[in-house]
């Protein structure tokens, strides 16, 4: 087998893993696993929000 023929192999097991990474992130299962991901940074705002507000109302 020559480098062509390695080339060849490595190309196409590229193309696969990408389309299995496509159908992997696009899948239905996963949507509401990467919508609560998504929302991560505004949930960490939501308990700053309420780390404020207990800090406030036990007037330290």
């Amino acid at each position: 087998m020559d480098i062509n023929t390695w080339r060849g192999i490595a190309t196409v097991v590229a193309m696969v893993a990408f389309l299995g990474v496509c159908f992997w992130t696009f899948s239905s299962k996963r949507k509401k696993h990467f919508d609560d991901a998504a929302n991560l940074p505004f949930a960490d705002d939501a308990n700053h929000q309420n780390t404020l507000k207990n800090k406030q109302g036990h007037g330290d």
